[in-house]
């Protein structure tokens, strides 16, 4: 095990020199010459020189990917030209509720999808069957910011029971935490339960048509024993990939999910820096959400060795 996790974290080195390359031709590709486009149209030449020199945009190509690649490694990801803070500050201020946002999000859709499937698989063909995959259709087919509207017209404005928006750390109570990421976390969270149910729904309704399932039932297994030690260890390995999948597209989720509740995120600081065309702030978010992602694969292969030992890449 400790010789696969050290190839497999070697194999993410070059991925991320890639994703770095990407990310510091981003600011290259842009159409037009990025300094104008951050001073605006009523800057003067000499407002647009002096971002240039800000940015570092006056120096040979060679010299600035250099550069730039020299601070990432040691962490540095720029100074936000809008606020004059540092990159890696203003993520780390927004880290907080991005995570708890994603965390809570995926703890819900798994606890309540991964149940549903089962119970769909198992009563195939029947009412409880047709009324998931009903559910899985609905949470694919609605918008998550019009779902967000209509949690907050109900939950919030008519009935009274949670807030409306913002956000509210744990470190000022555990009751109101909660209380903040109960519907933003819903919201986010239909799509991910309908993905996840439905493929656990598709999976264990071909693992328990395999053999070695009517030989359970047939030594006498109670039906709980059967679909969770039996198949559902069996189906589990796509059930993982598609979970795994699921964090990473969060990241597109939460930009939407963040503006519509008003939770200060990484979402808000996206949106933040595009409307501002504040760049190195736009790369380090970028740099950041890819390497959580690559994490993210890493760790899915790590939990297929543990769930099939047959595994080894």
């Amino acid at each position: 095990m400790g010789t696969y996790l050290l190839r497999r974290l070697l194999a993410t080195i070059p991925v991320m020199g890639v994703v770095a390359l990407f990310v510091f031709a981003l600011l290259h590709l842009t159409p037009g010459d990025p300094a104008a486009v951050i001073a605006g149209d009523y800057a003067s030449p000499a407002d647009v020189e002096r971002i240039r020199h800000q940015l570092g945009l006056d120096k040979p190509l060679h010299t600035q990917l250099g550069i730039w690649l020299w601070h990432v490694v040691r962490g540095d990801l720029g100074t936000s030209i809008f606020s004059g803070l540092p990159v890696t500050k203003l993520i780390a201020q927004r880290m907080e509720p991005t995570l708890a946002l994603t965390v809570a999000t995926m703890t819900i859709a798994v606890v309540v999808a991964v149940p549903l499937g089962i119970l769909a698989a198992w009563k195939a063909g029947t009412w409880i069957d047709r009324l998931v995959m009903v559910f899985a259709v609905l949470g694919f087919s609605i918008p998550v910011f019009w779902l967000g509207f209509l949690f907050i017209y109900g939950f919030s404005i008519r009935l009274e029971l949670l807030p409306v928006q913002g956000y509210v750390s744990f470190k000022k109570g555990l009751l109101p935490f909660l209380k903040h990421l109960v519907l933003p976390s819903l919201t986010l969270g239909m799509v991910y339960m309908a993905l996840i149910a439905r493929m656990t729904r598709g999976q264990h309704a071909g693992v328990l048509r395999e053999d070695y399932v009517r030989t359970a039932y047939a030594k006498g297994l109670k039906a709980g024993a059967v679909l969770l030690r039996h198949a559902l260890k069996n189906a589990a390995l796509p059930i993982v990939t598609i979970i795994g999948i699921g964090v990473a597209l969060l990241i597109g989720g939460v930009v939407v999910t963040e503006s519509v509740f008003a939770i200060p995120g990484l979402g808000r600081l996206t949106v933040d820096a595009v409307l501002h065309r504040d760049y190195p702030v736009i790369q380090g978010i970028i740099l950041v959400f890819s390497g959580v992602y690559v994490l993210i694969n890493l760790g899915v292969d790590i939990v297929y060795t543990l769930l099939d030992p047959r595994i080894r890449y």
